[in-house]
């Protein structure tokens, strides 16, 4: 039986789906513009509008939903959730984006990729799409991998971080820390949503303790 709420949530679902599939597309073209040296920018920004306006929707359609039908229980969780997943959508937008700016703003930077910088990409890209596909199917167990992938994530930035500071060249130094801290941002967005996915599901937030900076290691 069809419940008045149920066309307004499948609309708030199928915005969010869509939001997820402009940011498996800005992602592809973020490793494509670091990789192959490929001028993506241009691409990647009509993209990012449109998530953008894709996150003004969901806002619009969750507040029309508490607002008419008060949903309870899970149909309150998976509405209030879409907000954040929607921001957290967002910022996988805009700092894919950043990374497509990198190479306008070094130029061809082939020579700086090693096969760390391969396997960081290549990580935090199936970070996105496992974070959509969990959300998409709420899948608890490919939430909670989410959280292992983001530690591995995080191990690699940090150390990165400490050896570019000892590097002679600059710019390969320069544009490698801020591609490692853009997908940084992803990953802990992808960990916020599978946040959001254990919400939705069991009606609690995971305990998480609060991040170590760059500096603090580097004075243990």
């Amino acid at each position: 039986m069809t419940r008045l709420i149920d066309p307004s949530l499948r609309r708030l679902s199928f915005t969010l789906s869509e939001m997820g599939t402009l940011d498996t597309k800005i992602m592809s073209l973020a490793t494509e513009s670091f990789i192959t040296g490929t001028n993506t920018s241009n691409e990647a920004l009509r993209i990012s509008d449109m998530i953008r306006q894709k996150y003004f929707e969901v806002g619009n359609l969750t507040f029309e939903i508490l607002l008419k039908y008060q949903p309870v229980a899970q149909d309150f969780r998976f509405t209030r959730s879409s907000i954040e997943i929607s921001y957290d959508f967002l910022r996988f937008g805009r700092y894919a984006y950043d990374i497509t700016m990198i190479r306008d703003s070094f130029g061809d930077l082939r020579r700086c990729v090693r096969t760390h910088l391969n396997d960081s990409l290549t990580l935090v890209e199936r970070m996105v799409k496992d974070a959509i596909l969990s959300f998409a199917t709420l899948n608890l167990d490919k939430a909670r991998h989410i959280q292992d992938q983001e530690a591995m994530v995080d191990s690699i930035y940090h150390e990165r971080m400490l050896s570019l500071i000892k590097s002679n060249d600059t710019k390969c130094a320069m544009a490698e820390a801020l591609l490692l801290r853009y997908l940084e941002r992803i990953a802990d967005h992808a960990l916020f949503m599978s946040d959001s996915v254990n919400y939705i599901i069991t009606g609690e937030y995971r305990n998480r303790p609060q991040k170590r900076k760059v500096r603090d290691l580097a004075d243990s």
